[in-house]
């Protein structure tokens, strides 16, 4: 069984759907459907069936799955171990990243990366925090920036960078009253938060249900921090966000700062990246480097529970 062909194959259990698939393994749908066949054919059974709710996998091919996703991490393994022995560190480490986490803490560190490993070359992309790690998963990216949301997975190993202050932000024009020290009286407010799914909604959410308090119902849901300072300015309403992510508003006086008055006040800014036996050499310098270019994570309430120690 080539490995192309298995990739092929997870990439179809995975969309279920031949053209979605091919999408994601950059290959024409005739390709990706070839493939299945040639890999059915060598097997002598059938992997897929289709349904109402598109391709899914037979009995056959449900215990093929494991063996494929296992076979595809080995042979990544087997090279990077051969590029190990051999020192190489040159090669394409690819980053994923939230937006903000991007446009803001990456351009801290990446310039002097690039400055002492030229040979290295760096691709950023930007998503939300659910595809990062199915590109985790996936293998489209190397390691993906991102706020802790408090999930474990085996597969993969994490780690606190940093500790964001989280602030209460609201029209320049508003003082601090005996609202904005209350959190009850706070849920009467109009607020403004991301859209559901989304990593800052799940901290806004979040702050409330750790106080004991219901999360107030909003002004507007929106795409992105960005939106939201602007609409914070023009007084649609307050919100909960991490501080680095509007600090040019605030310095540029568009909008106001308070404490929250909550008891979760920060919020941990992760890296996390696959598993391995052996990590390739020029991801295990984009980790160490990661590590010591954002401040580090000082307090131990706010460290990962579950963060894995993994050996650089």
């Amino acid at each position: 069984m080539h490995p192309r062909l298995l990739k092929t194959f997870l990439a179809v259990a995975r969309n279920q759907n031949f053209t979605r698939a091919a999408e994601e393994v950059h290959l024409a749908q005739s390709s990706v459907s070839d493939q299945i066949q040639s890999l059915e054919a060598e097997l002598g059974t059938a992997l897929f069936i289709r349904s109402r709710s598109g391709l899914e996998l037979t009995a056959a091919g449900e215990a093929l799955r494991p063996y494929a996703e296992e076979i595809l991490a080995i042979a990544s393994e087997a090279r990077t171990a051969v590029e190990a022995v051999s020192a190489a560190a040159a090669g394409t480490v690819t980053i994923g990243a939230l937006e903000t986490i991007a446009s803001i803490k990456l351009p801290q560190w990446l310039p002097a990366f690039q400055h002492d490993h030229h040979d290295i070359d760096l691709r950023v992309k930007i998503d939300g925090s659910g595809d990062l790690l199915r590109k985790l998963e996936t293998g489209e990216i190397d390691v993906a920036f991102c706020f802790d949301r408090g999930e474990v997975d085996e597969r993969l190993a994490k780690r606190a960078i940093s500790t964001e202050p989280l602030i209460l932000i609201t029209p320049p024009a508003q003082k601090p009253s005996s609202k904005t020290s209350d959190l009850a009286a706070l849920a009467s407010m109009n607020f403004v938060a991301t859209e559901v799914g989304c990593v800052y909604r799940h901290l806004f959410d979040k702050a409330f249900q750790a106080a004991g308090t219901a999360a107030p119902k909003l002004a507007a849901e929106v795409g992105s921090i960005g939106t939201i300072a602007r609409l914070v300015a023009a007084g649609t309403g307050s919100s909960l966000v991490p501080r680095f992510a509007v600090a040019d508003a605030l310095h540029r006086g568009e909008i106001g700062e308070m404490p929250w008055p909550g008891p979760m006040r920060t919020a941990s800014l992760v890296m996390i990246w696959r598993r391995r036996r052996v990590q390739p050499p020029a991801l295990k310098l984009v980790l160490a480097f990661a590590s010591t270019g954002f401040a580090s994570a000082k307090s131990a309430d706010v460290r990962l529970r579950h963060a894995v120690s993994f050996p650089l």
